[in-house]
C-alpha cells in the first residue's frame, strides 16, 4: 500500500506536471522552445536556491559522495534539462494532449532501463501486460501515417518520445544513486536546476534562438510563471520526494495520470480538441495503469533491520523465504 504523504506526492507531480504541457503549448506562441526552457529554469533555479538558503544549512547541501553527484547530474541533466527541452521542442508539433500522452511513454521506459541498472525493481508477469497495453494505447494515440514519417507531426512525436526516453533513464540513475547518496531529493533538486538552465541556454544558442524574439504579454508572462514555479519547483519536489520513498517504477506511473490533466487543461483553456482513435489509445493507456497499480510491480526492496526478525536454528525466516531479508511481493 502506498502512504498518504507519497499518496499526496503522486497526486501533486500528476497535477502540476499535467498543466505544464498546457502551459507550454501556450507559451510556445510567444518564447522560443528552448529559449523558453532556458529562462523557466533560470527563474525556478533563482526560487529554489532562495528557499534551500533559508531552510538548508551548509552541511545538508554539500554532496560527499559520487552517489550524490551521479544524482545531481541525472536530475539537472536528463530528468529536468535534456527531458523539457525536448518535451518544449517538441510540443511545437504537437497538441498539449498529445504531448503529454507520449510522454507517458515514460512508466513503460522506465521497467526496461530498471531491468539492466537496478537489481531490486522489476516487473511481474501482470506488470509486463500493463506495459504492453500501455504501448497498445500510445500506437493508438500516434497512429502513425506512412505518408507522415518525416512530417511535422511525426517528428514531434519522435521528440516527444526522446524526452520521456531522458527521464526514464535519468529516474533510474538517481534510484540506483539513491542507496549511497546523502543528499535530500529537495537539495538535489537545487543542484539539478541550474544545470538544467545552463544546458538549455547552451541548446538554445546552438539552435540560434535569441531573447529578442520573445514577445511579452500578459500570456507569456502567466505561463513563464506556471512552469517555472508550479511545474519547474514544486512539481519536482513532489516527484523526487516520490521518487525517493516508492522507487523509479511507481514514481513514474504519475505520467499515466498526467495525460489527463492535459487533455483537460488543453480543452478548456487552448480549445484543443481530441480524435476518436486518441481517446481510444488513452483508455487503453489506463487500462494499462489499472493493471499496473494492481500488484503488478514485484519489488524486491531490503527491509529495516527492525522488522527482520532471525528466525531459530532450523526455522524459516518471518520475511519471506529470503534469508537475507528481502520480500517479493
Amino acid at each position: 500500500m502506498i502512504d498518504r504523504r507519497s499518496a499526496i506526492f503522486f497526486a501533486l507531480s500528476s497535477l502540476f506536471f499535467g498543466g505544464t504541457f498546457v502551459a507550454a503549448k501556450a507559451g510556445l506562441e510567444y518564447f522560443p522552445p528552448l529559449t523558453f526552457v532556458a529562462i523557466r529554469f533560470d527563474v525556478a533555479a533563482l526560487v529554489m536556491l532562495g528557499y534551500i538558503a533559508i531552510t538548508a544549512s551548509r552541511e545538508e547541501l554539500r554532496p560527499r559522495t559520487r552517489a550524490d553527484v551521479v544524482g545531481i547530474l541525472a536530475t539537472g541533466g536528463l530528468v529536468i534539462g535534456l527531458a523539457n527541452a525536448l518535451i518544449f521542442v517538441g510540443q511545437q508539433y504537437a497538441t498539449s494532449a498529445v504531448g503529454a500522452i507520449v510522454f507517458s511513454l515514460n512508466p513503460i521506459l522506465t521497467p526496461v532501463f530498471a531491468a539492466v541498472l537496478l537489481s531490486n525493481e522489476r516487473l511481474s508477469t501482470r506488470g509486463a501486460v500493463g506495459m504492453v497495453l500501455g504501448l497498445v494505447g500510445v500506437a493508438l494515440v500516434v497512429s502513425p501515417d506512412p505518408a507522415m514519417i518525416v512530417g511535422g507531426d511525426a517528428l514531434g512525436r519522435a521528440v516527444l518520445f526522446a524526452g520521456a526516453v531522458s527521464a526514464a533513464l535519468g529516474a533510474v540513475l538517481i534510484r540506483r544513486a539513491s542507496t549511497h547518496a546523502t543528499l535530500s531529493s529537495t537539495v538535489r533538486v537545487a543542484w539539478g536546476l541550474p544545470i538544467a538552465a545552463a544546458l538549455s541556454h547552451g541548446l538554445a544558442w546552438s539552435a540560434g534562438e535569441s531573447v529578442g524574439e520573445i514577445v511579452w504579454t500578459t500570456e507569456a508572462v502567466l505561463a513563464l510563471a506556471y512552469v517555472s514555479v508550479v511545474a519547474g519547483v514544486l512539481a519536482y519536489i513532489a516527484y523526487f520526494g516520490l521518487l525517493e520513498s516508492t522507487g523509479a517504477i511507481q514514481a513514474n506511473l504519475v505520467f499515466y495520470v498526467v495525460p489527463v490533466v492535459s487533455t483537460l487543461g488543453g480543452a478548456v483553456l487552448l480549445g484543443e480538441s481530441i480524435a476518436p482513435l486518441a481517446v481510444v489509445g488513452f483508455l487503453t493507456i489506463f487500462a494499462g495503469f489499472a493493471v499496473l497499480g494492481s500488484e503488478s510491480v514485484d519489488l524486491r526492496t531490503r527491509l529495516p533491520d527492525w522488522l527482520i526478525e532471525t528466525p531459530a536454528r532450523g526455522e524459516a525466516s518471518t520475511v519471506g523465504d529470503d534469508p537475507r531479508g528481502y520480500r517479493g511481493d
